[in-house]
């Protein structure tokens, strides 16, 4: 028998300590999940550290902060469906390589240029990590009760390491340079790559036919397409631009293609049908909307903290840990609430509860108001949480076990495509909100109010040159006017929100347990491997 999976080896008398193997795994699984959590955060109280060395324009800055997700959502497919036949441990072991690479060319980087090219590969790195820690937890889990609880543990170490990240980013650029940020990758994979090695066990699909390249490969040009033509649009590009609308076309027919061929193909890559289950289909729908409505907030939360306030990179990370913490307690009870709630109730009450956590930070203003955001964090950090983790466990089990790293692909891809679109139409909407209102400061002519109208820090740096009373008109109207576009932000994503809500009513009532479904003892990696052999 070809590709031996995990479940698929017989189970052995327990003895002591048996039961352990599985969530030593987990232990494994979530130090790789904290990687990737870490650089998806610690860069966002650097953007105007960077911003300062770097001189970055609007568009290549957009694209510091955006090509990561881009490229990881273009991809996610690719080396998902690519771990299900060549084995998950092994591209996951190869992304931990990668991804270390990566992280010393963008701390070192001299140019907006080669930081965008190092964070393309950070996000190539991320896109072979993912969709293999969430398909090897599949498949070690194969109890729902388990896994419920180890996707608690998994999503609460995301929650730690988007924490962790801006605290550390905010220590190290106040005690050395931006690329610091990149250089915390670097141990952890010291330290990954020979335990995953070790500890991971190695797990295929039980896929018959050839892998399908083709496929692979309109996916990850399709995703491509699609979110860079979103992506222009959110830094300012004219609609009809055909830098704009081409990529859009040229994606939507990849993606087009890709789905007829996946409906013709004896041993499709994708296993269209599985959407045809309300539950997973619905879990997809959620996990976007979720992120393309929160996850362009935080990046202005940290720009608000910073420029508007007046904080530093360090207090701006202690301002955003309740956020997380919060997140934190919610993916830890998670498990239990899932059990006691079922996924619909609980994933639409974190729709609502995070809608009422952004409707209470547009009280926000130009003074600081501590209690306020201590409140709207505490809530957005919990109703956000419940929310993914229902939407990702629901997802999870309503897929076949030897199909896991597609499906955690499709998860993970809705996850960082709502990401990307998310960054750029709330980006959009905000400069929408924010030039109008630099465009009649009293002694500033129209040619220096268009320039500041590309973003807060870009204001002050001219409201710096000109100084005098031409000089603070201009920063007290961007201030100012960044505020009013913030609001807009928020209600905008408010309203999203409340989409996703009705959207979850369509998730299963409760949460179905087979009582059949026993968990499964690995053995050590040798001993797999040996099993394959004899095989």
């Amino acid at each position: 028998m070809s590709g031996t999976t995990t479940a698929a080896v017989r189970p052995r008398p327990r003895a002591a300590g048996a039961g352990a193997n599985r969530w030593v795994v987990l232990v494994v699984l979530c130090v790789s999940l904290l990687l990737v959590a870490l650089d998806a955060t610690v860069l966002h109280v650097a953007v105007p550290a960077v911003t300062e060395d770097l001189r970055p324009g609007a568009i290549e800055l957009l694209w510091i902060v955006d090509v990561y997700p881009l490229v990881c959502a273009s991809l996610l497919i690719l080396f998902g469906t690519l771990g299900d036949r060549i084995g998950r441990r092994r591209v996951l072991l190869l992304g931990y390589g990668l991804f270390g690479v990566a992280s010393g060319v963008a701390a070192f980087a001299q140019s907006a240029e080669i930081l965008i090219l190092a964070r393309a590969l950070l996000g190539v790195g991320g896109a072979m990590i993912m969709p293999a820690t969430l398909s090897i937890l599949r498949q070690v889990f194969p109890n729902r009760r388990e896994r419920a609880l180890a996707i608690g543990i998994w999503s609460a170490v995301a929650a730690v390491g988007a924490a962790v990240g801006p605290l550390l980013g905010g220590f190290l650029l106040e005690h050395f340079w931006w690329g610091a940020v990149f250089l915390v990758n670097i141990p952890l994979m010291l330290v990954s790559l020979p335990v995953g090695r070790t500890l991971l066990p190695e797990s295929r699909g039980e896929q018959s036919g050839p892998w399908d390249v083709t496929s692979a490969l309109m996916a990850a040009g399709g995703l491509f397409g699609v979110v860079l033509g979103v992506k222009r649009l959110g830094g300012g590009e004219a609609p009809a631009s055909a830098f704009t609308v081409l990529p859009l076309l040229v994606g939507a027919v990849l993606l087009l293609f890709f789905v007829r061929r996946q409906r013709r193909l004896p041993h499709p890559l994708v296993d269209l049908r599985t959407f045809r289950r309300p539950a997973f289909s619905t879990s997809v729908g959620c996990i976007v909307l979720a992120m393309l409505a929160l996850v362009g907030l935080e990046l202005i939360a940290a720009q608000y903290l910073q420029l508007v306030l007046g904080l530093s990179p360090l207090q701006t990370g202690l301002r955003l840990l309740p956020l997380t913490v919060a997140a934190m307690a919610s993916g830890l009870a998670g498990a239990r609430m899932l059990r006691r709630f079922g996924p619909r109730r609980m994933v639409c009450a974190g729709f609502l509860l995070t809608a009422t956590a952004v409707l209470t930070l547009t009280a926000m203003g130009a003074t600081d108001n501590a209690p306020l955001l201590l409140c709207g964090f505490l809530l957005l950090g919990f109703g956000l949480e419940t929310t993914l983790f229902g939407a990702y466990e629901s997802m999870l089990s309503e897929c076949p076990a030897d199909r896991a790293g597609g499906a955690a692909a499709i998860g993970e891809t809705s996850y960082q495509l709502g990401a990307g679109i998310g960054i750029a139409l709330l980006g959009s909407v905000m400069n929408a909100a924010y030039a109008p209102g630099l465009r009649s400061v009293p002694g500033v002519s129209q040619h220096t109010s268009d320039a500041a109208g590309h973003s807060l820090g870009e204001a002050y740096d001219i409201a710096g040159r000109l100084g005098g009373g031409a000089g603070a008109a201009l920063r007290r109207a961007a201030r100012d006017s960044f505020v009013h576009g913030l609001h807009v932000t928020l209600l905008v994503s408010a309203g999203l929100l409340l989409l996703g809500a009705v959207m979850a009513l369509r998730l299963p009532r409760i949460m179905h347990c087979p009582q059949s479904t026993a968990a499964v003892e690995l053995p050590a990696p040798r001993e797999v491997a040996e099993s394959r052999v004899s095989a």
